[in-house]
This record gives C-alpha cells, sequence and structure tokens, in this order.
C-alpha cells in the first residue's frame, strides 16, 4: 500500500461493521479510503432507523457482546451503551419459557427447584442417545432433553434452517448456552449493552471523514471501481466475487414485518421466540424493550414498534443472512478459498466474505485482525 498512484489505497465494499471497522482503521493510518455499499444505507446487518422515538433493529435483534476487553474499548471509542441484559423468552402453545436453558426452564418444565433434579431428570431423558451425537436432534436431546427439544428447540430450528433436525449438523445447536443455575442472561459475557443513539450512529461516527457512496453495487461497477485503488477489501459474498462460476453458496435469508402498535406495549420483552411449527414467524422483537420503554431523552415512549421475522430460502439476489455450512457448502467453499489465495489485490473478509457467521465482537476483532494484515504485505 506504498507508492500510490490510483485516487485510493482502498476500496471497501461493503460499510457493515466489519468494512466500516477497516475502513476507520485505514483512514487513522494515513490511508485514503473509499466505501462503496450496494444498500442505501450505512450499517449492514447492524442497521438502526428512528421511529417514533423507538430505534427500530431493521435486520432483526442485535445486541452486542464480549468477553474481549480490547473490542469492547475500541467500540466504546464510537458509542456510549446502556446497562441491557438479553433475556428471552420462548412462547410454546402460550406457555412462556425463560431462555437460555437455566433454572427457570426447568422449573418451569419439570417442576424442579435444584440443579441435581434437573441433571437427573436431563441423564433419564438422553439415555436413548448413544455414542456421539450424529445430528442436530441427538445433540439436543444430549444437551437438554427430549421435553425441551421437543417444546422449544424442534419446531423453531425447523422453521428457522428449512430442514428436519435429523438432517441439520450437530454443530448448530452446540453455541446454545445450557446453565444449572438461576442466571437468565442469554449471554456469558462480561460486557453487554446496546449503544445509545442507536446503531448506526455508531457506524456514521466510524465512517466520519471517509467517502462513502451507498446505492452502489459494486459488482454492477466493478469496472470503474477497481481502478480507484491499489487494494480492494470485499466483504461481499465470495461467490458473487467470482460470478457462481463455482457454483451458489446457501443462505437462508428473512422477511421482516414490522408494524406500529398505538399501546404502550406488546409483548413486555425485547424478543419472543415462537416454538411451535405452526406458527409461521420465529421470533417477535419489541424494539422500545432495548432502550428500556424510553427514548435518546430519557422519556417514556407512549406506543410499541413490533417485528415479526419469517426464516425462508435465500435465492440469488437477496439479502443473505444465514451460512448454510454443512458438508457441500463447506466443499464449495474450499474451492472459493483457492481461487481468494491466488488475488493479489483483493482481500476478503467479513461474514459473507468469509462464507461463516460472526458474532458484532468477532467481526471487530476479525476487522482489526485484517487491516494488520494487509500492512504486513
Amino acid at each position: 500500500m506504498k507508492n500510490r498512484k490510483s485516487p485510493y489505497d482502498c476500496l471497501i465494499v461493503g460499510a457493515g461493521l466489519f468494512g466500516s471497522v477497516c475502513a476507520r482503521e485505514l483512514t487513522d493510518a494515513g490511508k485514503k479510503v473509499l466505501v462503496v455499499e450496494k444498500r442505501s444505507h450505512i450499517g449492514g446487518n447492524v442497521y438502526t432507523e428512528k421511529r417514533c422515538g423507538i430505534h427500530v433493529h431493521r435486520y432483526g435483534p442485535h445486541i452486542f457482546h464480549t468477553n474481549d476487553e480490547e473490542v469492547w474499548n475500541y467500540v466504546r471509542r464510537f458509542a456510549g451503551f446502556n446497562a441491557f441484559i438479553n433475556r428471552p423468552l420462548a412462547n410454546c402453545r402460550g406457555e412462556l419459557y425463560s431462555l437460555p436453558f437455566s433454572m427457570h426452564t426447568f422449573r418451569s418444565l419439570w417442576g424442579v427447584t435444584k440443579p441435581e433434579e434437573a441433571r437427573a431428570e436431563i441423564d433419564r431423558q438422553r439415555a436413548a442417545v448413544r455414542g456421539e451425537p450424529q445430528d442436530l436432534e441427538e445433540q439436543a436431546i444430549a444437551l437438554v432433553g427430549r421435553d425441551c427439544y421437543e417444546k422449544l428447540i424442534r419446531g423453531y430450528t425447523e422453521k428457522q434452517w428449512g430442514r428436519a433436525c435429523s438432517d441439520l449438523p450437530a454443530s448448530i445447536i452446540r453455541r446454545i448456552p445450557v446453565r444449572f443455575t438461576w442466571n437468565d442472561n442469554y449471554y456469558d459475557a462480561l460486557y453487554q449493552g446496546i449503544p445509545i443513539g442507536g446503531y448506526t450512529a455508531m457506524v456514521e461516527k466510524l465512517l466520519h471523514g471517509i467517502d462513502v457512496r451507498t446505492d452502489t453495487d459494486y459488482d454492477v461497477h466493478r469496472g470503474e471501481l477497481d481502478p480507484l485503488a491499489e487494494k480492494i477489501l470485499y466483504t461481499g459474498p465470495i461467490d458473487a466475487f467470482y460470478d457462481y462460476r463455482c457454483g451458489c453458496l446457501e443462505y437462508r435469508s428473512e422477511t421482516f414485518e414490522t408494524e406500529y402498535l398505538d399501546r404502550p406495549d406488546y409483548q413486555g420483552n425485547a424478543v419472543v421466540h415462537y416454538t411451535e411449527r405452526e406458527i409461521p414467524w420465529t421470533r417477535i422483537t419489541e424494539h422500545k424493550w432495548f432502550t428500556f420503554g424510553r427514548d435518546d431523552a430519557g422519556k417514556e415512549i407512549p406506543g410499541t414498534i413490533i417485528t415479526r421475522e419469517y426464516s425462508r430460502e435465500w435465492k440469488r439476489g437477496e439479502e443473505a443472512f444465514y451460512p448454510v455450512r454443512d458438508a457441500k457448502n463447506k466443499a464449495l467453499l474450499s474451492r472459493y478459498r483457492a481461487l481468494a489465495e491466488k488475488e493479489t489485490k483483493v482481500v476478503f473478509g467479513g461474514r459473507l466474505g468469509e462464507y461463516r457467521y460472526l458474532d458484532m465482537d468477532q467481526s471487530i476483532a476479525s476487522a482489526l485482525a485484517c487491516v494488520k494484515n494487509l500492512f504486513r504485505r
């Protein structure tokens, strides 16, 4: 990135969290950066829009959480955070259960009040699973027993992934927290909260003073954009960069239905999962509770906004949300990575560029590492 002949040192494709952090770090290091974004807004999937005093999470709920002190200190340069704790609920046929799986959940299911009682019941129910779990169903039963699986996991998971649990890899369910305490904080993280003023304001500060072009699809304008920079950091889908020459990587997509309600509350909680298969949506988010029902001035918000979230199959040209990292897609990804390793001008990063699910703190840590690697090169 020396002896620059082009107008910019680096072209960053995508104004999501990963691309915005990279843009900030490169700019602070004295590099000239251009960010292009195909959507009409910055922030990627963490984008929030303010409506009726409420910061609406346009692409589903995002709660920042991390155990990485370096990442926590970094992100607080661009936003203050409130003390929101994520305590989602699961609704199964009108009955509410605490998530994550904890003593609150086990008491509601079985009436137990002691950890050893909960462990004994789970041991009894998972006796049918012998050896290493081979799929998500067996893994779930091994973790929390058949009752939890049938009521709180099976329907939700099959809606989310569009496949039977017995056809899904066991690795998907291993991220779900299970604890034998009365702690109902979903994340076992030292630091947690929501940016005061919303995620969009945080990303705006990350991109302050940097050239940004929204409504600019790199895949359409590649011929005119590529000559503008010495290096390209691409955070879009890696298979799209290569015009799907090896085939399409698979994703799950989402549909969001958002509505304003002229009432003080709808469900009394930020996130409620709907676990029965017959209900088409996977969860409902009531956005005002991310800020404890108050606006930026600290005043109580009289109305409320909810979003119903539906999972569906992804098609080319649509927004890709969750990579389907099964054996077939991992094999296809390895072919694209082999192509990427031959690139001298282009670096791939972020959730889509790497084809893997990233929590927000992981995305920031990955971006910081990516910039360091650019300078090493």
